[in-house]
This record gives structure tokens, C-alpha cells and sequence, in this order.
């Protein structure tokens, strides 16, 4: 439930549209559902403006469709993040609804409030094909929350004509996420081009001495560009998540 829905409850109590038990049934959700196993955070959009996420990993099929279900009937929109085709599949079969999954990204997405006109613009750079899961969770995610997208996939620095082909797109951004495995020097050279704030992601690509991403993460975590802010190993909806706040600021700043 967000500030809109909440608006419009109280109004129809006001205008005698619902009664006060109808109200109170509506709202005893909030702040939150119990199912023992998970809390819902149904008040959630309320503090911050999102709806819960699901982090699919390590959850049963059975709490993925309660989860699911229980957010589903708040009228929450519905991100499931790192959820692999299997429990996709066994979702599907127990609780057939809209979906959208998305196999590259391993995302399950359900709109129930369509966003039209979309906000600001985030670039999203990978650097290479094998990190396109990671900036594909990027995307989704910014778009998921109503920002433009714009995506710049394998232009890593082993081919740097390739990303300076693009520098336009770049500068044009209004916040631009830096997805890069290997040596994560990617990031590093998008901060020096740009003055836009640039949200950089190591992923686990790489061979042995990448360490399963470390090797990139410091990189970034220790790039001498200016305005490059580092997030955890892989966290594509993360990163997707702070490019639309930052969208949110600049659409205010607009007004």
C-alpha cells in the first residue's frame, strides 16, 4: 500500500464510501503481515516509496508463493530478485498470475500499477557479455520503480573506442551504473568522463584470482574518479535502487 491507495481509503471513509469496519479490514495488514516464517512489510511503501522486494535465493517454493501471494493481495507490485527457472517453474504451477520472468536477470516482476511515463534516465554499462545478468537486475529494477532506461552492454576497457563511441549516451544520463567483473577498471574510467554520480557493481566473473569478485570490488571501492560509489558483489537491484533515488532528487530539483 502506498500514499496514493492510503489517500484514497481515507477519502472514501470521509465521503461514507466505506465504513469504518471496511476500513479497518483494509488496513489490518499494516504495518505488517505475519506468516511465521516471513513478516510482509505491507507499510513498507508507506516509509520509503517502495514495496517490499523478495530475495528469491534459499527460500522454499512454498514461502516464494506465500510471500508472493500475500503481496499480491495488498496490491503491492512485486520484484523477486535472484530466482532461479526451477523455483520460477514450481511458482507458476502453485499460483498462476501475470507474470514476467526474466531468465537472464533471474527476475520476476508482476506491475499492478502501470507506469506510463517513466522518470529521468539511468545508463547502464556493462562491461562485458558474461556480466549482462548482473546490469539486466540493474535494469529491471530502475524500471521496475518508473525510471528510464538506457543500456550499454560489452564495452569493456579491453575495447575502451567501443564505450568512447557511446560517450553522448553517457553524459546525457542522469546517473549511470557501472556493472564490471575481471579487474573492475571500468568504473573507473566512466567516473572520469562524466559528472554525473556513477553507482559501480563488481560481479563474480573472472578467473581464479578475481576471487569470485573481490578483485573488482576493491578496484572500485578504490577508484581515484571522483563521484563513483561502490556496491556489494552482484547487487544489480541495488545499484537499480539508489540510480531511481537519484532520479526522484533530480525530478524535484525539476520542479
Amino acid at each position: 500500500m502506498d500514499k496514493n491507495e492510503l489517500q484514497t481509503i481515507l477519502q472514501n471513509l470521509y465521503d461514507h464510501k466505506l465504513s469504518p469496519n471496511e476500513v479497518i479490514k483494509q488496513l489490518s495488514t499494516l504495518p505488517y503481515e505475519n506468516l511465521d516464517f516471513a513478516k510482509i512489510d505491507h507499510h513498507r511503501s508507506l516509509r520509503n516509496g517502495f514495496a517490499e522486494v523478495v530475495y528469491g535465493k534459499g527460500k522454499t517454493a512454498d514461502q516464494l508463493v506465500a510471500i508472493i501471494q500475500s503481496l499480491y493481495k495488498a496490491k503491492s507490485d512485486i520484484l523477486v530478485t535472484k530466482l532461479d527457472l526451477k523455483a520460477y517453474k514450481n511458482i507458476q504451477q502453485e499460483l498462476p498470475l501475470g507474470y514476467i520472468y526474466d531468465d537472464i536477470s533471474l527476475t520476476l516482476v508482476i506491475n499492478k500499477k502501470k507506469k506510463e511515463n517513466k522518470i529521468g534516465h539511468i545508463a547502464i554499462v556493462s562491461a562485458g557479455t558474461a556480466d549482462m545478468p548482473i546490469a539486466e537486475e540493474a535494469r529491471i529494477t530502475g524500471e521496475f520503480f518508473g525510471s528510464k532506461t538506457e543500456k550499454l552492454f560489452d564495452v569493456g576497457v579491453a575495447g575502451i573506442h567501443r564505450l568512447l563511441d557511446k560517450i553522448n549516451v553517457l553524459r546525457e544520463a542522469r546517473v549511470i551504473i557501472v556493472i564490471a567483473g575481471m579487474d573492475g577498471a571500468l568504473a573507473s574510467v566512466v567516473g572520469g568522463l562524466v559528472s554525473s554520480p556513477v553507482i559501480a557493481v563488481p560481479t563474480s566473473i573472472g578467473y581464479g584470482a578475481s576471487f569470485n569478485g573481490v578483485s573488482a570490488l576493491l578496484t572500485m571501492l578504490n577508484s581515484c574518479a571522483s563521484g563513483v560509489a561502490t556496491v556489494n558483489i552482484d547487487n544489480g537491484f541495488g545499484a537499480g535502487c539508489i540510480a531511481h533515488k537519484i532520479n526522484l532528487l533530480g525530478e524535484k530539483n525539476n520542479h
